[in-house]
């Protein structure tokens, strides 16, 4: 089905994480009519997926229910999940943007009950997790989701776990004829507020991710470190689900490397820096955090937070690039090898768990840009040529959470003065 809805003084935002909520937010209350789509079937990106915030070490709830307050407040806001960009042509000013819509198969009845994932054995990975757990192939993806609707994985329809999920509804929501859809519209503007990826860590073979299961990112670390995760708060190792005490982080992994990602993607130390604290919230005396780094990079406010884990005895530094991981056969602990390069002196230290702290790529992956967008060495979006369109939040550059909702503010200010030209000269 084909449908045409907006108008070229509409603002289109692409991505559904902080920076695009907030830039669709501060447009819409500007007066403006926006867009928002997001390609999941909910709101949030992966700053919904952290346990906490540094420096204050509070959930995501705390940011994410005050602009889910906002959005579900502004009229001006249209939001399309599960949606993503196919084409975009025209100019600044007067865009067409084909989207895809894919179902969810299930409708706007839907009150979150449960009865479909109740009644539905089959599982599938669940994306949320990383994929560290699975999850019934009716679901509600977390427990703020936004849209509160359950979704369907098009695994199930037309099998008899579908059929049982559509007759356990008690409001007709489950709907297993919903077809994929293509929605044209016109904007006056777009932001792109894609966000980010972590860096393939399999593609660091020294360390071992795609062989050693006690190797994992420092994403999955922090599913594993909240209570809603897949192993309910405690620090378990994936090998063999033993409690992990002695703790290795690894910065840089996949950054500020020439044969990986060149640039600093500015999160991973203060990121790694904060995951210290999980482990002492844990085992209090008895863990122990051990970063291994080439230099810590607390920018500004976040010294404070630096000076404060340096104080803490169960965590401790060492200057160096590690060369590379081996696992010991008897206990699956790895083996980090490598030179401190202050003492200068060869190591060899096991450890429960290794974390890498990957770097962000810009999530450009599958997305349709158009031809005039211009990207940095990185892949990092800069805009567009004709300067009607813009990067916001991780999209443009590796950022904090912080550092993301300014970017996306000051990208949405662009987007109004576009769309505010457009009238006038349509006046």
């Amino acid at each position: 089905m084909t449908a045409s809805i907006a108008t070229n003084q509409t603002i289109l935002v692409v991505g559904g994480g902080i920076s695009g909520m907030t830039a669709a937010l501060e447009a819409a209350e500007c007066g403006k009519q926006v867009i928002l789509v997001e390609k999941a079937p909910v709101l949030g990106g992966r700053t919904a997926r952290l346990y906490r915030y540094f420096p204050k070490m509070c959930h995501p709830t705390c940011g994410l229910e005050i602009n889910l307050r906002r959005l579900k407040q502004n009229r001006n806001v249209r939001l399309m999940t599960m949606t993503e960009v196919t084409a975009v042509s025209g100019s600044r000013g007067d865009y067409t943007v084909t989207l895809k819509v894919a179902p969810r198969f299930v409708n706007e009845n839907c009150t979150a009950c449960g009865k479909c994932g109740e009644a539905v054995s089959a599982e599938v990975p669940n994306p949320w997790n990383y994929g560290l757990d699975k999850m019934k192939a009716a679901y509600l993806p977390h427990n703020m989701a936004y849209p509160q609707r359950y979704v369907i994985d098009p695994s199930i329809v037309g099998t008899p776990e579908g059929e049982k999920a559509k007759a356990a509804c008690p409001v007709g929501a489950v709907d297993l004829e919903m077809k994929e859809e293509i929605v044209t519209l016109q904007v006056g503007a777009v932001i792109w507020a894609t966000g980010w990826r972590p860096y393939d860590a399999n593609k660091i073979q020294p360390y071992g991710y795609d062989r050693f299961p006690n190797v994992i990112t420092s994403l999955e670390f922090e599913r594993l470190a909240d209570p809603q995760g897949p192993t309910g708060g405690k620090i378990l190792r994936p090998g063999d689900g033993k409690e992990a005490k002695n703790i290795a982080f690894i910065q840089c992994a996949g950054s500020r490397d020439e044969n990986h990602l060149r640039h600093c993607s500015r999160i991973c130390c203060m990121a790694s820096l904060k995951q210290t604290q999980y482990v002492r919230e844990a085992y209090g005396d008895a863990g122990k955090s051990t970063i291994y780094y080439i230099d810590i990079r607390a920018i500004d406010r976040f010294e404070d937070f630096y000076q404060m884990v340096q104080k803490d005895a169960t965590v401790s530094f060492v200057k160096s690039k590690v060369a590379k991981i081996v696992e010991n056969q008897e206990n699956g602990n790895p083996i980090l090898h490598g030179v401190d390069t202050e003492g200068y002196h060869r190591y060899a230290t096991e450890h429960d768990l290794v974390v890498l702290a990957v770097g962000m790529e810009p999530e450009i992956t599958g997305v349709k840009l158009p031809d005039d967008i211009i990207l940095d060495s990185s892949n990092f979006i800069e805009g567009s040529k004709d300067g009607g369109m813009f990067g916001a939040g991780s999209a443009a550059s590796p950022l904090d959470v912080n550092r993301s909702v300014q970017s996306a503010t000051a990208a949405s200010l662009h987007a109004i003065q576009i769309v505010n030209k457009t009238a006038r000269a349509e006046a």
